[in-house]
């Protein structure tokens, strides 16, 4: 899978965001702000195909975190990606 082309990471005012570029990703409905790890794993995903396990590996070499709570963190945070249209498949 890989992130959608059209967003960006940005930092504002101390906060990571997902903003987008071009009419087809504008939806002001859902902002998605992320968190230090999140933005971590965004920035893993960005511009290569991406799979959970590779995220999840990235995240246990910065992180101390056990290997099933890596693979549930990440899992949760590609969902969402997802449901917000962040991400497509392929």
């Amino acid at each position: 899978m890989k992130l959608k082309k059209g967003f960006e990471l940005r930092e504002i005012c101390g906060e990571h965001v997902v903003l987008s570029h071009g009419v087809e990703n504008i939806d002001f409905s859902q902002i998605v702000s992320l968190n230090e790890t999140a933005a971590f794993l965004w920035k893993e995903a960005m511009g290569k195909d991406f799979d959970e396990e590779g995220l999840a590996e990235a995240l246990m070499k910065v992180y101390d975190v056990e290997p099933s709570q890596a693979r549930e963190d990440v899992a949760a945070m590609v969902a969402e990606w997802k449901k917000v249209g962040m991400v497509e498949e392929g």
